[in-house]
């Protein structure tokens, strides 16, 4: 199921890109992109350190939730975030997650954190353009790339000063991301098929993740006990989405889950 909504989704992508490169041709978006002054903030260094480190994520909607429940607003969320998390991730994915380039570029104006752009990266434009409106880091997702595809987008965007996030979901996918040498690696504990939600997927991977990495655990942290059986997984940091968006205050929220993986 899921991978034909993932096969959906990049359909859709190829149309946006097509209007978007009408809009502003590659050539202007690289010439821009390798002419930005702003300074990049490590996202590695950002997340690499003994406590846990949490990517608060920015989203309006998603395939398989909906639209979020959202109680704050843009400003109040960032403003939270700003004081609790340690990066945020923002969806500039149209059509299935209601994002938007201006909503990142928003953010962008009232965070230092380092900013992940989270999108389905098929194009070197993209990669550009991550770079041109202010993003630290973006998401190669290894089930939508051919080796070939992700080594290229890797590269460029390590060219760019930008990390990479390469998200897996099995221990195939885990091989290609290891054999870039990636220093930062995500599990997706949804399953590609049925959407299900099982965080042992990030505890059977672990097991492959070099001491270098930084691993994180993405989707389906829901409470106080997933923070626990997260931790026994060896997991740096997580991504979280879902919850922060339905929550009134995330910035507590995250507070209060740094304090549970850091007790004995």
């Amino acid at each position: 199921m899921f991978y034909m909504i993932l096969d959906v989704i990049v359909e859709d992508k190829k149309k946006r890109l097509i209007q978007a490169k009408e809009r502003l041709p590659l050539e202007r978006m690289k010439e821009l992109a390798l002419h930005c002054e702003r300074e990049p903030v490590s996202f590695y260094q950002a997340l690499k350190k003994p406590e846990l480190s949490i990517i608060g994520e920015f989203k309006k909607a998603s395939p398989s939730h909906g639209k979020m429940n959202n109680k704050v607003d843009l400003t109040e969320r960032i403003q939270q975030y700003n004081a609790s998390v340690d990066a945020i991730s923002c969806l500039t994915e149209e059509d299935h997650f209601l994002g938007s380039v201006e909503y990142f570029k928003k953010i962008r104006e009232i965070s230092p954190l380092p900013m992940l752009r989270k999108d389905f990266i098929i194009d070197p434009y993209q990669i550009y353009e991550a770079k041109v409106i202010g993003a630290d880091a973006i998401l190669l997702i290894a089930a939508i790339l051919t080796d070939r595809k992700l080594k290229l987008f890797y590269e460029l965007a390590s060219a760019l000063s930008m990390d990479v996030l390469v998200e897996v979901h099995d221990e195939e996918e885990m091989k290609r991301a290891l054999g870039l040498e990636a220093g930062i690696i995500g599990v997706n504990n949804r399953n590609l098929k049925d959407f299900t939600i099982d965080l042992h997927t990030t505890k059977r991977l672990s097991e492959m993740v070099p001491e270098d990495v930084v691993f994180l655990s993405e989707s389906g942290v829901e409470k106080d006990e997933d923070i626990v059986f997260l931790k026994g997984c060896k997991v740096d940091g997580l991504l979280i989405g879902t919850v922060f968006m339905e929550d009134e205050k995330p910035g507590e929220l995250a507070d209060k889950w740094k304090r549970i993986f850091s007790q004995d």
